[in-house]
């Protein structure tokens, strides 16, 4: 079958690869989307992401398809079922599992990280991973579920009430994700910081209240929110994963606020922080890390048509564009990429 197979920084190769077994408890799926996710950049740029990779190894956590085949054990889907994948698969034994914190599991297996995943024409994955699609829901949009599932986990730690004041730094996929969590969570004002003006006009037909350009010369963030009405922001969302926007989000952040650092940022990059303005303002500072039994919520939400996870994809291709997509800064501005392996790219 055809695959992206990474063999190390900068070096990743379509080729043939064997087709995965599917053994008692597992499900053999037919990759109908996969989308392309910013660890997927960190793993192509030789950087650790959730999970430790060890080439060579097929990428791609976020993927749906088809079901072609089922192990004996299998009850709970069929072939021809449409399914997505959650690709973080826990143990149940260690302590971490047994003290409800899963995602800490010492045994952790994921799919397109530490085990073969999605960027293939088939993956093979344990039945306790696989999630049916609603009716209507198209395959591009099921292969968003475990993105935004790990959105919802990021959104619980954030504690957003109704009434609340939101900034969400960063308008890609996951800070669009953000606006439209916050405002289904009752936010009364949420913002957008986003120097990418088709970022900035989508997130507005998202629901954002404010959109701002924060590279414009001159610009006073802090005093535009404040002409704009927020006047007690609650919560910083950063979406972007560079310690310049984590210290622009402490500095936004008001009194008594939560500041989610929910980006990714390369392993050795470190923040200047001012010990005194967190004391002063009470911040709280927290991160987000994977997606711990949200899955089915995500995909609720998705299925139920309140949560759009289609307006901020900007192509689908097959596989043969990749590694074009995962070297390519300016490329990937553009929006979200979704990886179809049947595609034929001409």
């Amino acid at each position: 079958m055809k695959s992206a197979v990474f063999y190390g920084k900068h070096d990743l190769r379509i080729e043939d690869h064997e087709m995965p077994a599917a053994g008692p408890e597992d499900v053999l799926i037919r990759v109908k989307a996969c989308g392309v996710c910013g660890t997927d950049v960190h793993i192509y740029e030789g950087d650790p992401g959730a999970a430790e990779v060890t080439p060579p190894t097929i990428l791609g956590h976020e993927f749906s398809g088809i079901v072609v085949k089922t192990g004996e054990a299998v009850t709970s889907v069929r072939p021809g079922d449409r399914v997505c994948v959650d690709p973080n698969c826990y143990c149940g034994k260690c302590s971490f599992c047994r003290q409800g914190v899963p995602h800490f599991c010492k045994h952790m297996i994921g799919y397109g990280t530490t085990v073969n995943g999605g960027f293939a024409e088939y993956c093979s994955v344990r039945e306790s991973q696989v999630y049916p699609l609603g009716e209507n829901t198209s395959f591009e949009q099921g292969a968003m579920t475990e993105p935004v599932a790990c959105c919802l986990h990021g959104m619980d730690l954030c504690g957003i009430r109704p009434g609340h004041q939101v900034v969400v730094i960063g308008g890609g996929m996951i800070g669009l994700i953000m606006v439209q969590l916050a405002k289904l969570a009752g936010a009364a004002k949420v913002a957008l910081l986003e120097p990418v003006k088709e970022k900035r006009e989508t997130a507005e037909k998202l629901g954002a209240d404010l959109c701002l350009d924060p590279t414009e010369q001159g610009i006073q963030i802090k005093k535009l929110l404040r002409e704009a009405g927020f006047s007690w922001i609650q919560t910083v969302i950063e979406c972007v994963g560079r310690p310049a926007t984590i210290e622009q989000a402490i500095g936004l952040a008001d009194p008594k606020a939560i500041v989610m650092m929910f980006g990714l940022t390369r392993p050795e990059e470190s923040i200047s922080v001012k010990p005194f303005l967190i004391f002063q303002k009470e911040l709280e500072l927290k991160a987000s890390y994977i997606n711990p039994c949200t899955q089915q919520r995500a995909l609720d939400l998705i299925n139920s048509g309140w949560l759009d996870v289609s307006s901020m994809v900007c192509g689908v291709y097959g596989l043969e564009k990749l590694p074009e997509i995962l070297s390519d800064p300016a490329l990937r501005a553009k929006g979200k990429f979704i990886i179809s392996p049947e595609r034929q790219e001409m």
